[in-house]
Formats: structure tokens, sequence, C-alpha cells
């Protein structure tokens, strides 16, 4: 009866032990992923090239510069003409309407 009791306590550690492995593990593939996500991964077959983090930003930086026309920062500057030019039409023509 003692060595039942035993091989249980034993069986009762090694499972508590295997918990934080596999717990640990799952730490270790999540800081994996990570990783892979701030360098980037290569294209292989059937999967295409993922950029790292640094040439994501360097690609958002490129278009918060004007570049003559089809960066993100071209498009705000010209709308915001586009409405200047509304607002100032509107303002003449409010303007017209009051001096009648």
């Amino acid at each position: 009866m003692p060595e039942i009791l035993a091989v249980a306590a034993g069986l009762v550690v090694l499972g508590g032990g295997l918990a934080v492995v596999v717990r640990l593990l799952a730490v270790i593939k999540r800081v994996h992923d990570a990783l892979d996500d701030w360098q980037g991964e290569p294209a292989r077959k059937g999967v295409t090239a993922r950029p790292g983090v640094m040439e994501r930003l360097a690609a958002i930086e490129a278009q918060l510069k004007p570049n003559g026309g089809s960066s993100t920062r071209d498009v705000v500057n010209r709308v915001e003409q586009s409405v200047r030019r509304v607002e100032d039409t509107l303002a003449v023509t409010l303007d017209q309407r009051r001096e009648d």
C-alpha cells in the first residue's frame, strides 16, 4: 500500500511539473512569435513575405511626407485646399446674399 501512495504522489508531482513545462513552452512560443513579427518573415513556398516592424514603420513614415502626389500627406493637402476653396466660395456667396 505505501508503494501505491508513493507512485500516486510521484504522478501528482510529475503532472504538476508537466503543467509548468507546458505553460513555459506557451510563453516561449509567444516570445518567438513576437520576435518573428518584429523581424519579419522571408517568403517561402506558398507563403508571401511579411515585412518586419522597422520596414513597416518606414513605409508609414514615407506616407507622411509629400512626394509629388501619391503619398497620404499629398492627398490630405489636396483635400485641405479643396475645402478652403469651398469655404471661400461659400463666404463670397453669403456676403453677396447679405448685400442684396
